[in-house]
């Protein structure tokens, strides 16, 4: 008897008093209680959100394409026509230290409004590359105290017995160095070439206070030379170039024409064809572009949105003939596959 007074009136049993513990805190939010909107998605409602789609969304692509067709364009490719045709090793004699002097002639087909922005492209060179874009040391490039950070630079991070390179890197070191002069009715037109960089890169990547040193002294030079009388802030062909691109094929600004051009005008073009992409079969082009309020050409905004409108009305179109031509009662049981009867019974 005393045996089972003490077990009534002690504790419950641990097992059960666990398995209480181990319940979780009611809430209306683990619990899926709290208020939220459920729409039920009648025939009305979908073809309705999809009309508003096509409505919205077709006179977006068709004003996105008039802006796209406004720009006017002039590609010039010239990789090809700037070697001369005696040359059978085109790599050797653009590492050489020839005359790559080449003269082109543009015509402008519609009058181009200024500012004109002028670009280099280049075609099968791959930026995005894992060990390429890691070379490259943005604490040296901010900071003149740290012009001995180049360990992530490898291998154009010394030169001049373990001196420091400043700017360090590969990206660096294959600075573009095609120059262009333009002239028309044999007066030079004035390329600006301020302000063709990000702000931001100016004000807080490239350090103010970091000049260039021991840059392009190695016995295999990569591309253009730096100033090392001008700051890396003040370098902007530098910091277009180190904004590496996403894609093979990409444009970089170059500088802007800040006069217009009139339909019929001849650009003689004075061009220097210094840089090697002919050991990896890389293109080049030179690029006069106005822009308009969408940016530089580029259909495929305009097509992108004039495809979702259109598909989006097909489908209300579709919608409305079965819901007009075959229309069934909404939530009707008898569509429950539990209250259908097989086939063939």
């Amino acid at each position: 008897m005393a045996s089972s007074s003490a077990t009534a009136s002690g504790s419950a049993d641990p097992t059960s008093t666990r398995r209480i513990t181990k319940r979780p805190k009611y809430s209306k939010f683990t619990q899926q209680e709290l208020p939220a909107c459920k729409p039920i998605l009648t025939p009305r409602a979908v073809i309705s959100a999809f009309l508003l789609v096509s409505v919205v969304f077709v006179p977006i692509g068709v004003f996105s394409l008039m802006a796209s067709r406004k720009v006017v364009e002039i590609v010039r490719r010239y990789e090809s026509e700037c070697i001369p045709h005696d040359v059978q090793d085109k790599v050797k004699y653009i590492q050489s230290s020839a005359d790559k002097t080449c003269n082109l002639s543009l015509t402008v087909l519609k009058h181009m409004k200024s500012p004109i922005y002028v670009y280099y492209q280049l075609d099968n060179f791959y930026q995005n590359h894992r060990r390429y874009v890691k070379s490259r040391s943005d604490e040296q490039l901010r900071d003149r105290n740290k012009e001995s950070s180049t360990s992530t630079c490898k291998p154009e991070d010394v030169a001049n017995h373990n001196k420091p390179i400043v700017p360090c890197g590969l990206i660096a070191w294959s600075l573009f160095n095609d120059t262009y002069i333009f002239s028309r009715n044999n007066k030079n037109l004035t390329l600006n070439k301020k302000g063709i960089s990000w702000k931001s890169d100016r004000e807080h990547k490239f350090g103010k206070d970091v000049f260039p040193k021991n840059f392009q002294n190695n016995s295999i030079i990569g591309g253009a030379h730096l100033i090392e009388s001008i700051p890396l802030s003040e370098q902007e062909d530098l910091i277009v170039w180190m904004r590496t691109a996403a894609l093979p094929t990409f444009r970089k600004l170059y500088g802007k024409i800040e006069v217009d051009l009139n339909e019929g005008d001849t650009i003689n073009v004075l061009l220097k064809n210094n840089y090697n992409t002919y050991s990896f079969n890389g293109k080049k082009k030179l690029v006069l572009s106005t822009t308009s309020w969408l940016g530089g050409k580029n259909d495929f905004l305009g097509i992108a949105y004039l495809t979702v409108g259109g598909f989006c009305f097909v489908l209300a179109l579709a919608f409305t003939i079965v819901y007009f031509v075959k229309p069934r009662q909404l939530g009707d049981p008898s569509y429950l596959s539990w209250n259908r009867n097989p086939s063939g019974q």
